[in-house]
């Protein structure tokens, strides 16, 4: 191991001057013009990532002078204690060398849209009344990981199913690195279960679709007024007290593009109309982003796009409490703690998965 050689590997100064480079703009934040929170976001990186190579570098300076120690050294007990800080210092360096490059590979792929909220629409696909109890289960499944996360999760539209499932469901979810952590999360989901009304005890394959859309910003997206074509209804309830007898729930009907929105979920006219538009933002937001994907002639960034939209991209198999993603060939054997929202393994390994494949097939 040479110190000089791993310097130049990691590039700690030009790291080390992009952090202060950073540190000196938020400083003096009047009269800038750069996204705030983007700047953060990227200190917050560039400090990881110079104190990590800092840390490896110490260890580095400490293995040295170990290893000459443990050659050098003719006495017994200092001979050993060098042996073991050797081979404990390996490890250390081990460890730091992994996390450098993760957190090079985490740059590489980082998206601008990274740090924001998302659009969750979770749609029942085939296999009828299961699949929109499929569907409510990945809905409760990522409400419970989002909870854990300390995100908010507030439903904009939903279409529940007879048996109590969804066969559409629509919610913001709002926090930070929201989109960051999900993106990988958009595809068809497929269970494999024996449904709760099959007598015969046969296992039947249903699916949902699954799709996560940055929150789009006003700036973001331009949506001109003689674009719209926005109605008014009454929502609908479920008899009784329940039923909404004023006009609340909002449609919007995007002319240019055909794409429509909806919201009933409160009694107040004008908040599902703010909830509709900020879908129907999103919507046209990620179809714009698609669009400028596909017009690149950049390998890895259409299949980034490719990753986030790959047909049947997970089973979810009861008989045996597995769950496999086709994408990265893996699989975990803990479905029932998933379903409860203990997603972080699969998203880490599925994350770390798809991008060392992308740059695999880039090379």
């Amino acid at each position: 191991m040479d110190i000089e050689t791993l310097k130049k590997k990691y590039d700690i100064d030009s790291t080390l001057e992009k952090r202060e480079e950073l540190e000196k703009k938020l400083e003096n934040i009047e009269g800038l013009n750069e996204d705030i929170s983007s700047l953060s976001e990227q200190l917050n990186y560039y400090t990881t990532l110079s104190d990590t190579m800092t840390q490896f570098l110490r260890y580095l300076q400490e293995y040295e002078e170990a290893e000459k120690l443990q050659n050098e050294s003719v006495e017994p007990d200092l001979l050993e204690l060098a042996r073991e800080e050797v081979v404990t210092l390996e490890k250390n360096l081990s460890k730091l060398d992994d996390k450098i490059a993760n957190l090079l590979i985490e740059r590489e792929f980082h998206d601008k849209d990274d740090s924001r909220s998302v659009i969750l629409e979770i749609r029942a696909g085939a296999g009828g009344q299961e699949a929109s109890l499929f569907a409510a289960n990945l809905f409760d499944m990522y409400k419970a990981y989002a909870t854990k996360q300390g995100w908010i999760v507030q439903i904009i539209d939903s279409n529940v199913s007879d048996t109590g499932g969804y066969r559409e469901v629509i919610a913001h979810i709002q926090g930070s690195n929201v989109y960051k952590r999900l993106k990988y999360e958009s595809g068809v989901h497929r269970v494999q279960r024996v449904p709760v009304t099959e007598s015969s005890g046969r296992i039947h394959t249903s699916t949902a679709t699954v799709a996560i859309m940055p929150e789009a910003l006003e700036i973001d997206v331009e949506i001109k007024p003689e674009e719209l074509r926005i109605d008014v209804m009454r929502a609908s309830g479920a008899g009784g007290q329940c039923v909404n007898r004023t006009d609340s729930a909002v449609r919007i009907t995007h002319i240019p593009t055909g794409i429509v929105v909806s919201c009933q979920e409160t009694k107040h006219q004008a908040q599902n109309k703010e909830k509709a538009m900020a879908t129907l933002r999103s919507r046209l937001y990620e179809k714009q982003k698609r669009e400028e994907e596909s017009k690149r002639s950049d390998l890895r960034a259409s299949q980034i796009g490719g990753a986030m939209r790959a047909e049947k991209i997970r089973t979810y198999n009861f008989p045996q409490n597995r769950i496999t993603d086709h994408r990265i060939k893996k699989s975990w054997h803990n479905l029932d703690a998933v379903l409860y929202g203990e997603l972080d393994e699969i998203i880490d390994d599925v994350t770390r998965g798809i991008q060392l494949s992308i740059i695999g097939n880039a090379e």
